[in-house]
Protein backbone atom coordinates (compact mmCIF):
# COMPACT_ATOMS: atom_id res chain seq x y z
CA UNK A 1 0.00 0.00 0.00
CA UNK A 2 1.30 3.71 -0.81
CA UNK A 3 3.20 5.40 1.99
CA UNK A 4 0.82 8.51 0.89
CA UNK A 5 -2.42 7.84 2.66
CA UNK A 6 -4.90 10.59 1.19
CA UNK A 7 -3.69 9.24 -2.01
CA UNK A 8 -4.78 5.60 -1.71
CA UNK A 9 -8.01 7.36 -0.24
CA UNK A 10 -8.52 9.83 -3.11
CA UNK A 11 -8.26 7.02 -5.70
CA UNK A 12 -10.46 4.65 -4.01
CA UNK A 13 -12.83 7.58 -3.57
CA UNK A 14 -12.39 8.21 -7.41
CA UNK A 15 -13.26 4.48 -7.98
CA UNK A 16 -17.07 5.06 -6.28
CA UNK A 17 -19.88 3.24 -7.89
CA UNK A 18 -23.19 2.58 -7.15
CA UNK A 19 -22.88 -1.08 -7.79
CA UNK A 20 -19.88 -1.13 -5.23
CA UNK A 21 -22.50 -0.56 -2.23
CA UNK A 22 -23.72 -3.14 0.19
CA UNK A 23 -27.51 -3.18 -0.16
CA UNK A 24 -27.37 -2.36 3.90
CA UNK A 25 -25.14 0.66 3.27
CA UNK A 26 -28.23 2.14 0.41
CA UNK A 27 -30.70 1.49 2.72
CA UNK A 28 -29.32 3.12 6.03
CA UNK A 29 -28.53 6.65 3.55
CA UNK A 30 -31.81 6.85 2.62
CA UNK A 31 -33.14 6.60 5.71
CA UNK A 32 -30.41 9.18 6.51
CA UNK A 33 -31.10 11.03 4.07
CA UNK A 34 -35.14 11.02 4.86
CA UNK A 35 -34.47 12.46 8.10
CA UNK A 36 -32.12 15.23 6.46
CA UNK A 37 -35.05 16.56 4.34
CA UNK A 38 -37.34 16.50 7.07
CA UNK A 39 -35.26 18.52 9.65
CA UNK A 40 -34.41 21.20 6.40
CA UNK A 41 -37.89 22.04 6.72
CA UNK A 42 -38.21 21.87 9.78
CA UNK A 43 -35.38 24.15 10.74
CA UNK A 44 -36.75 27.48 8.73
CA UNK A 45 -38.81 27.73 11.85
CA UNK A 46 -35.57 27.69 14.51
CA UNK A 47 -34.10 30.69 15.70
CA UNK A 48 -31.75 32.58 13.27
CA UNK A 49 -32.71 31.06 10.14
CA UNK A 50 -35.07 33.94 8.42
CA UNK A 51 -31.69 36.00 9.07
CA UNK A 52 -29.56 33.02 7.49
CA UNK A 53 -31.23 32.51 4.53
CA UNK A 54 -31.90 36.61 3.97
CA UNK A 55 -28.13 36.60 4.26
CA UNK A 56 -27.18 33.89 1.29
CA UNK A 57 -30.00 35.50 -0.58
CA UNK A 58 -28.40 38.47 -0.43
CA UNK A 59 -24.85 36.90 -1.69
CA UNK A 60 -26.24 36.29 -5.01
CA UNK A 61 -24.23 34.57 -7.59
CA UNK A 62 -24.63 31.70 -9.97
CA UNK A 63 -27.70 29.68 -9.88
CA UNK A 64 -26.46 26.59 -9.41
CA UNK A 65 -28.41 24.62 -6.47
CA UNK A 66 -31.81 25.30 -4.37
CA UNK A 67 -31.87 26.86 -0.72
CA UNK A 68 -34.48 23.79 -0.06
CA UNK A 69 -38.10 25.17 1.47
CA UNK A 70 -37.30 28.14 -0.60
CA UNK A 71 -37.07 29.30 -4.63
CA UNK A 72 -33.69 30.80 -4.18
CA UNK A 73 -31.00 29.13 -6.23
CA UNK A 74 -27.23 30.25 -5.55
CA UNK A 75 -24.33 29.00 -5.78
CA UNK A 76 -23.89 25.35 -4.71
CA UNK A 77 -21.33 25.98 -2.10
CA UNK A 78 -24.01 28.70 -0.37
CA UNK A 79 -26.93 26.38 -1.03
CA UNK A 80 -24.89 23.45 0.98
CA UNK A 81 -24.02 25.95 3.55
CA UNK A 82 -27.91 27.00 4.00
CA UNK A 83 -29.45 23.79 3.95
CA UNK A 84 -26.79 22.73 6.98
CA UNK A 85 -27.54 25.32 8.87
CA UNK A 86 -31.57 24.48 8.62
CA UNK A 87 -30.94 20.65 9.49
CA UNK A 88 -28.59 21.40 12.57
CA UNK A 89 -31.00 24.09 13.64
CA UNK A 90 -32.53 21.23 16.40
CA UNK A 91 -30.03 19.15 17.27
CA UNK A 92 -32.44 16.65 15.66
CA UNK A 93 -30.29 15.26 13.07
CA UNK A 94 -28.72 11.56 12.76
CA UNK A 95 -25.62 11.05 14.68
CA UNK A 96 -23.00 8.75 16.20
CA UNK A 97 -20.42 7.31 13.46
CA UNK A 98 -20.12 3.35 13.86
CA UNK A 99 -17.55 0.96 13.64
CA UNK A 100 -17.11 -2.59 12.45
CA UNK A 101 -18.06 -3.72 16.00
CA UNK A 102 -20.96 -1.15 16.15
CA UNK A 103 -19.01 1.56 18.82
CA UNK A 104 -19.68 5.11 18.11
CA UNK A 105 -17.78 7.91 18.86
CA UNK A 106 -19.89 11.70 18.44
CA UNK A 107 -20.24 12.94 15.28
CA UNK A 108 -23.13 14.69 13.38
CA UNK A 109 -21.86 13.74 9.60
CA UNK A 110 -25.15 13.52 7.85
CA UNK A 111 -26.09 17.53 8.88
CA UNK A 112 -22.76 17.84 6.46
CA UNK A 113 -22.79 15.12 3.62
CA UNK A 114 -26.65 15.38 3.10
CA UNK A 115 -26.38 18.49 2.61
CA UNK A 116 -23.64 18.92 -0.05
CA UNK A 117 -24.75 15.54 -1.87
CA UNK A 118 -28.43 17.69 -2.28
CA UNK A 119 -26.38 20.93 -3.56
CA UNK A 120 -24.02 19.20 -5.94
CA UNK A 121 -25.82 16.58 -7.27
CA UNK A 122 -28.88 19.24 -8.04
CA UNK A 123 -25.58 21.28 -9.38
CA UNK A 124 -23.86 18.68 -11.74
CA UNK A 125 -27.48 17.05 -12.77
CA UNK A 126 -26.87 13.89 -10.83
CA UNK A 127 -29.04 10.85 -10.59
CA UNK A 128 -30.62 9.64 -7.14
CA UNK A 129 -27.62 7.00 -7.20
CA UNK A 130 -25.17 9.20 -8.06
CA UNK A 131 -26.10 10.88 -4.81
CA UNK A 132 -26.41 7.98 -2.89
CA UNK A 133 -23.08 6.79 -3.53
CA UNK A 134 -21.13 9.80 -3.14
CA UNK A 135 -23.12 10.44 0.05
CA UNK A 136 -22.31 6.69 1.45
CA UNK A 137 -18.21 7.19 0.42
CA UNK A 138 -18.05 10.81 1.94
CA UNK A 139 -19.66 9.46 5.14
CA UNK A 140 -17.63 6.61 5.32
CA UNK A 141 -14.33 8.58 4.87
CA UNK A 142 -15.84 11.14 7.98
CA UNK A 143 -16.55 7.96 10.09
CA UNK A 144 -13.35 6.32 9.77
CA UNK A 145 -11.30 9.61 10.14
CA UNK A 146 -13.54 10.30 13.84
CA UNK A 147 -12.40 7.17 14.99
CA UNK A 148 -8.72 7.52 13.81
CA UNK A 149 -8.51 10.61 15.73
CA UNK A 150 -10.48 8.76 18.98
CA UNK A 151 -12.05 12.09 18.68
CA UNK A 152 -13.43 13.15 22.62
CA UNK A 153 -16.33 15.35 23.21
CA UNK A 154 -15.31 17.02 26.19
CA UNK A 155 -11.73 17.86 24.83
CA UNK A 156 -13.13 21.28 23.62
CA UNK A 157 -13.03 20.99 19.79
CA UNK A 158 -15.86 20.15 17.66
CA UNK A 159 -15.56 17.03 14.97
CA UNK A 160 -18.19 18.89 12.91
CA UNK A 161 -15.69 21.38 12.01
CA UNK A 162 -13.14 19.02 10.92
CA UNK A 163 -14.07 15.36 9.98
CA UNK A 164 -16.84 16.96 8.14
CA UNK A 165 -15.02 19.09 5.89
CA UNK A 166 -13.55 16.09 4.86
CA UNK A 167 -15.91 13.72 4.54
CA UNK A 168 -18.06 16.64 2.54
CA UNK A 169 -15.01 16.81 0.56
CA UNK A 170 -15.13 13.74 -0.72
CA UNK A 171 -19.02 13.47 -1.52
CA UNK A 172 -18.72 16.87 -3.25
CA UNK A 173 -15.21 15.92 -5.70
CA UNK A 174 -17.24 12.54 -6.40
CA UNK A 175 -20.55 14.04 -7.75
CA UNK A 176 -18.27 16.64 -9.66
CA UNK A 177 -16.08 13.53 -11.49
CA UNK A 178 -12.93 14.30 -9.78
CA UNK A 179 -10.35 11.59 -10.53
CA UNK A 180 -7.86 10.39 -7.76
CA UNK A 181 -5.51 13.05 -7.96
CA UNK A 182 -8.52 16.05 -7.96
CA UNK A 183 -9.88 14.55 -5.25
CA UNK A 184 -6.47 14.60 -3.23
CA UNK A 185 -6.16 17.79 -3.99
CA UNK A 186 -9.68 18.74 -2.82
CA UNK A 187 -8.65 17.10 0.25
CA UNK A 188 -5.23 19.31 0.58
CA UNK A 189 -7.28 22.43 0.00
CA UNK A 190 -10.18 21.80 2.57
CA UNK A 191 -7.59 20.59 5.13
CA UNK A 192 -6.67 24.46 5.34
CA UNK A 193 -10.57 25.32 6.52
CA UNK A 194 -10.52 22.55 9.86
CA UNK A 195 -12.31 24.21 13.06
CA UNK A 196 -14.63 24.75 15.74
CA UNK A 197 -15.16 24.87 19.18
CA UNK A 198 -17.62 23.48 21.67
CA UNK A 199 -17.83 26.46 23.69
CA UNK A 200 -20.83 27.20 21.04
CA UNK A 201 -22.66 24.92 22.59
CA UNK A 202 -20.81 25.86 26.44
CA UNK A 203 -22.13 29.47 25.40
CA UNK A 204 -25.48 27.86 24.34
CA UNK A 205 -25.12 30.17 21.04
CA UNK A 206 -26.72 29.34 17.35
CA UNK A 207 -23.24 29.49 16.36
CA UNK A 208 -23.44 26.11 17.50
CA UNK A 209 -25.30 25.85 13.69
CA UNK A 210 -21.96 27.22 12.37
CA UNK A 211 -19.29 24.26 12.20
CA UNK A 212 -21.79 21.69 10.25
CA UNK A 213 -22.93 24.35 8.05
CA UNK A 214 -19.26 25.91 7.16
CA UNK A 215 -17.84 22.16 6.49
CA UNK A 216 -20.93 21.63 3.68
CA UNK A 217 -19.79 24.91 2.06
CA UNK A 218 -15.86 24.47 2.41
CA UNK A 219 -16.16 20.87 1.31
CA UNK A 220 -17.90 22.47 -2.08
CA UNK A 221 -15.52 25.30 -2.59
CA UNK A 222 -12.45 22.97 -2.25
CA UNK A 223 -13.91 20.19 -4.68
CA UNK A 224 -14.29 23.19 -7.22
CA UNK A 225 -11.25 24.73 -6.75
CA UNK A 226 -9.92 21.47 -6.65
CA UNK A 227 -11.50 21.06 -10.52
CA UNK A 228 -9.43 23.89 -11.69
CA UNK A 229 -5.81 22.46 -10.76
CA UNK A 230 -5.08 23.64 -7.53
CA UNK A 231 -3.92 22.17 -5.02
CA UNK A 232 -2.58 21.59 -1.58
CA UNK A 233 0.01 19.58 1.00
CA UNK A 234 0.86 16.61 -1.11
CA UNK A 235 -0.31 13.98 1.93
CA UNK A 236 -3.06 16.05 4.26
CA UNK A 237 -4.74 12.94 6.04
CA UNK A 238 -1.07 11.55 6.81
CA UNK A 239 1.26 13.73 6.16
CA UNK A 240 4.13 15.04 8.45
CA UNK A 241 1.56 18.31 9.94
CA UNK A 242 -1.40 16.40 8.32
CA UNK A 243 -4.94 15.95 9.50
CA UNK A 244 -4.07 12.83 11.80
CA UNK A 245 -1.05 14.77 13.22
CA UNK A 246 -2.86 18.23 13.84
CA UNK A 247 -6.32 16.32 15.22
CA UNK A 248 -5.34 13.16 16.30
CA UNK A 249 -1.91 13.33 17.88
CA UNK A 250 -0.96 9.98 19.12
CA UNK A 251 -4.07 8.84 19.27
CA UNK A 252 -4.34 8.34 15.46
CA UNK A 253 -4.65 4.57 14.39
CA UNK A 254 -4.45 4.67 11.20
CA UNK A 255 -5.67 1.48 10.43
CA UNK A 256 -9.23 2.78 11.55
CA UNK A 257 -9.26 4.75 7.87
CA UNK A 258 -7.69 1.83 6.09
CA UNK A 259 -9.21 -1.59 7.12
CA UNK A 260 -12.14 -2.79 5.39
CA UNK A 261 -11.59 0.52 3.23
CA UNK A 262 -14.32 -0.44 0.01
CA UNK A 263 -16.16 -3.33 1.52
CA UNK A 264 -17.91 -1.92 4.73
CA UNK A 265 -19.36 1.70 4.99
CA UNK A 266 -19.62 3.24 8.22
CA UNK A 267 -21.84 6.22 8.87
CA UNK A 268 -24.45 8.18 11.64
CA UNK A 269 -25.66 5.46 13.21
CA UNK A 270 -28.55 6.90 15.24
CA UNK A 271 -31.89 8.84 14.07
CA UNK A 272 -33.13 10.55 17.15
CA UNK A 273 -36.24 10.19 18.39
CA UNK A 274 -36.11 13.48 20.64
CA UNK A 275 -34.79 16.83 19.53
CA UNK A 276 -31.92 17.19 22.25
CA UNK A 277 -28.37 16.42 22.57
CA UNK A 278 -27.61 12.34 22.63
CA UNK A 279 -25.61 13.23 25.66
CA UNK A 280 -28.93 13.56 27.17
CA UNK A 281 -30.70 10.88 25.46
CA UNK A 282 -30.00 7.90 28.15
CA UNK A 283 -31.45 10.23 30.73
CA UNK A 284 -34.41 11.16 28.81
CA UNK A 285 -35.42 7.58 27.68
CA UNK A 286 -35.22 6.63 31.16
CA UNK A 287 -37.68 9.08 32.02
CA UNK A 288 -39.95 8.20 29.02
CA UNK A 289 -40.11 4.72 30.13
CA UNK A 290 -40.92 5.86 33.42
CA UNK A 291 -43.75 7.80 32.42
CA UNK A 292 -44.94 4.81 29.89
CA UNK A 293 -44.57 2.23 32.60
CA UNK A 294 -45.89 3.51 35.64
CA UNK A 295 -48.58 6.17 34.13
CA UNK A 296 -46.78 8.47 36.44
CA UNK A 297 -48.76 11.92 36.25
CA UNK A 298 -46.31 15.60 36.90
CA UNK A 299 -48.65 16.15 40.14
CA UNK A 300 -47.52 12.63 41.40
CA UNK A 301 -43.92 13.30 41.23
CA UNK A 302 -42.08 15.07 44.62
CA UNK A 303 -38.14 14.08 43.72
CA UNK A 304 -36.46 12.94 40.88
CA UNK A 305 -32.81 12.03 40.93
CA UNK A 306 -31.44 11.66 37.58
CA UNK A 307 -27.67 9.52 38.07
CA UNK A 308 -24.85 10.36 35.76
CA UNK A 309 -21.41 10.33 35.18
CA UNK A 310 -19.12 12.80 36.44
CA UNK A 311 -17.71 14.04 33.42
CA UNK A 312 -21.33 13.84 32.00
CA UNK A 313 -22.70 16.33 35.07
CA UNK A 314 -19.48 18.34 34.32
CA UNK A 315 -19.89 18.81 30.55
CA UNK A 316 -22.62 20.90 28.76
CA UNK A 317 -25.68 18.95 29.19
CA UNK A 318 -25.38 18.56 33.12
CA UNK A 319 -25.34 22.30 33.65
CA UNK A 320 -28.37 24.00 35.49
CA UNK A 321 -30.87 25.33 32.70
CA UNK A 322 -31.38 28.75 32.18
CA UNK A 323 -33.67 30.08 28.82
CA UNK A 324 -30.93 32.20 28.04
CA UNK A 325 -30.83 34.45 24.36
CA UNK A 326 -30.92 31.32 22.37
CA UNK A 327 -33.80 28.97 23.97
CA UNK A 328 -33.80 26.64 21.46
CA UNK A 329 -29.77 25.50 22.26
CA UNK A 330 -30.66 25.75 25.72
CA UNK A 331 -33.39 23.48 25.78
CA UNK A 332 -31.33 21.15 23.37
CA UNK A 333 -28.47 20.76 25.66
CA UNK A 334 -29.75 20.53 29.33
CA UNK A 335 -30.42 17.12 30.79
CA UNK A 336 -32.77 18.30 33.41
CA UNK A 337 -34.97 20.37 30.93
CA UNK A 338 -35.66 17.30 28.64
CA UNK A 339 -36.22 14.93 32.01
CA UNK A 340 -38.55 17.70 33.16
CA UNK A 341 -40.34 18.48 30.31
CA UNK A 342 -40.71 14.29 29.68
CA UNK A 343 -42.05 13.98 33.27
CA UNK A 344 -44.94 16.75 32.51
CA UNK A 345 -45.27 15.64 28.86
CA UNK A 346 -44.04 11.48 28.26
CA UNK A 347 -41.88 13.25 25.26
CA UNK A 348 -39.80 15.84 24.03
CA UNK A 349 -40.48 17.54 20.34
CA UNK A 350 -39.91 20.45 18.50
CA UNK A 351 -43.30 22.46 20.30
CA UNK A 352 -41.41 21.74 23.73
CA UNK A 353 -38.00 23.64 22.16
CA UNK A 354 -38.87 27.76 23.15
CA UNK A 355 -40.14 30.63 24.74
CA UNK A 356 -43.85 29.01 25.86
CA UNK A 357 -43.29 25.97 27.18
CA UNK A 358 -39.94 27.13 28.47
CA UNK A 359 -41.52 29.86 30.25
CA UNK A 360 -44.52 27.70 31.78
CA UNK A 361 -44.85 27.76 35.43
CA UNK A 362 -45.45 23.88 35.65
CA UNK A 363 -41.75 23.45 33.81
CA UNK A 364 -40.22 25.69 36.52
CA UNK A 365 -42.14 23.62 39.40
CA UNK A 366 -40.72 20.46 37.82
CA UNK A 367 -37.32 21.71 37.47
CA UNK A 368 -37.19 22.17 41.52
CA UNK A 369 -37.94 18.79 41.57
CA UNK A 370 -34.95 17.05 39.31
CA UNK A 371 -31.59 16.59 40.57
CA UNK A 372 -28.48 15.59 38.98
CA UNK A 373 -26.28 13.46 40.48
CA UNK A 374 -22.52 12.08 39.33
CA UNK A 375 -23.45 9.17 41.02
CA UNK A 376 -22.08 6.14 38.12
CA UNK A 377 -19.15 4.94 37.15
CA UNK A 378 -16.59 7.04 34.86
CA UNK A 379 -17.13 4.53 32.23
CA UNK A 380 -20.73 4.32 31.97
CA UNK A 381 -20.71 7.81 29.80
CA UNK A 382 -24.03 6.48 27.40
CA UNK A 383 -25.80 5.26 30.55
CA UNK A 384 -28.42 6.94 32.80
CA UNK A 385 -30.22 5.81 35.83
CA UNK A 386 -33.66 8.15 36.65
CA UNK A 387 -35.04 7.92 39.81
CA UNK A 388 -38.46 9.35 40.62
CA UNK A 389 -40.53 9.30 44.43
CA UNK A 390 -43.86 10.02 44.27
CA UNK A 391 -46.13 11.92 46.76
CA UNK A 392 -47.67 8.10 47.39
CA UNK A 393 -44.89 7.19 48.88
CA UNK A 394 -43.69 5.13 45.75
CA UNK A 395 -39.91 4.59 44.41
CA UNK A 396 -39.81 3.59 40.58
CA UNK A 397 -36.19 3.41 39.04
CA UNK A 398 -35.05 3.18 35.28
CA UNK A 399 -31.70 2.36 33.69
CA UNK A 400 -30.62 2.74 30.38
CA UNK A 401 -27.82 1.30 28.53
CA UNK A 402 -29.19 0.70 24.86
CA UNK A 403 -30.33 4.11 24.02
CA UNK A 404 -33.53 4.36 21.76
CA UNK A 405 -32.26 5.37 18.38
CA UNK A 406 -28.89 2.93 17.93
CA UNK A 407 -29.67 0.93 14.44
CA UNK A 408 -27.50 -1.72 15.76
CA UNK A 409 -29.09 -1.83 19.66
CA UNK A 410 -32.10 0.16 20.05
CA UNK A 411 -33.63 1.13 16.57
CA UNK A 412 -36.38 3.40 15.88
CA UNK A 413 -39.11 1.36 14.52
CA UNK A 414 -39.87 2.18 10.26
CA UNK A 415 -43.20 4.18 11.62
CA UNK A 416 -41.41 5.94 14.21
CA UNK A 417 -38.91 7.30 11.52
CA UNK A 418 -42.32 8.11 9.56
CA UNK A 419 -43.88 9.69 11.78
CA UNK A 420 -40.57 11.67 12.89
CA UNK A 421 -40.22 13.01 8.89
CA UNK A 422 -44.28 13.59 9.00
CA UNK A 423 -43.97 15.54 12.36
CA UNK A 424 -40.56 17.80 11.05
CA UNK A 425 -42.40 18.07 7.86
CA UNK A 426 -45.72 19.40 9.70
CA UNK A 427 -43.80 21.69 11.62
CA UNK A 428 -42.82 23.51 8.34
CA UNK A 429 -46.19 24.99 8.23
CA UNK A 430 -46.30 25.71 4.44
CA UNK A 431 -45.90 22.00 3.18
CA UNK A 432 -49.30 19.98 2.89
CA UNK A 433 -50.01 16.68 4.10
CA UNK A 434 -49.79 15.25 -0.17
CA UNK A 435 -47.10 16.95 -0.84
CA UNK A 436 -45.22 15.31 2.46
CA UNK A 437 -46.54 12.02 1.45
CA UNK A 438 -45.33 12.20 -1.80
CA UNK A 439 -41.63 13.57 -1.03
CA UNK A 440 -41.28 10.75 1.30
CA UNK A 441 -41.89 8.18 -1.02
CA UNK A 442 -39.39 9.99 -3.69
CA UNK A 443 -36.39 10.12 -1.21
CA UNK A 444 -36.78 6.33 0.06
CA UNK A 445 -37.29 5.68 -3.72
CA UNK A 446 -34.66 8.00 -4.87
CA UNK A 447 -32.25 5.58 -6.43
CA UNK A 448 -34.81 5.42 -9.10
CA UNK A 449 -35.21 8.80 -9.61
CA UNK A 450 -33.19 10.64 -12.43
CA UNK A 451 -34.07 13.42 -12.37
CA UNK A 452 -33.53 15.42 -8.65
CA UNK A 453 -34.74 18.61 -9.48
CA UNK A 454 -38.53 17.03 -8.07
CA UNK A 455 -37.08 17.46 -4.34
CA UNK A 456 -36.74 21.15 -4.16
CA UNK A 457 -39.66 21.52 -6.03
CA UNK A 458 -42.16 19.69 -3.53
CA UNK A 459 -39.66 21.22 -0.74
CA UNK A 460 -40.93 24.68 -1.85
CA UNK A 461 -44.60 23.76 -1.86
CA UNK A 462 -44.57 24.08 -6.02
CA UNK A 463 -45.09 20.34 -6.68
CA UNK A 464 -47.86 18.28 -5.88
Amino acid sequence: MSNNLSGVIADHLAAATFESLPPAAVSRAKTRLLDAVGLIAAGVRAQGSQEILSLVAGWGGRPDATVLTTNQRVPAMNAAFANAVLMRSYDFEPVGADRADGAQIPSHITGTTASVALAVGEAVGASGRELLTAMVYGDDLAARLGHATGFDVYGGGDNTGTINVLGGTATAGILMGLDGEGLRRALGIAINQLGGTIDNINDKTLAFKLPIALSSRNAVFSSELAATGFGGPDDPIGGRFGFLAQWGSDRSDRSAITDGLGSDFFADAVIKPWPTCRASHASLDAAVQLVEQYGIRPDDVERCVVHVTPKTKAGFVGQPFAVGSSPEVSGAFSIVFAVATALLHGTVQLQHMGEPHMNDPRLASMLERVELEASLPADEVRTAEVEVWLRSGARHRVRVEQVLGDIHFAPLTEERIRAKFLSNIAWNGTITEAQAAGLRELVLGIDSVDDLGALPAVLAGRAA
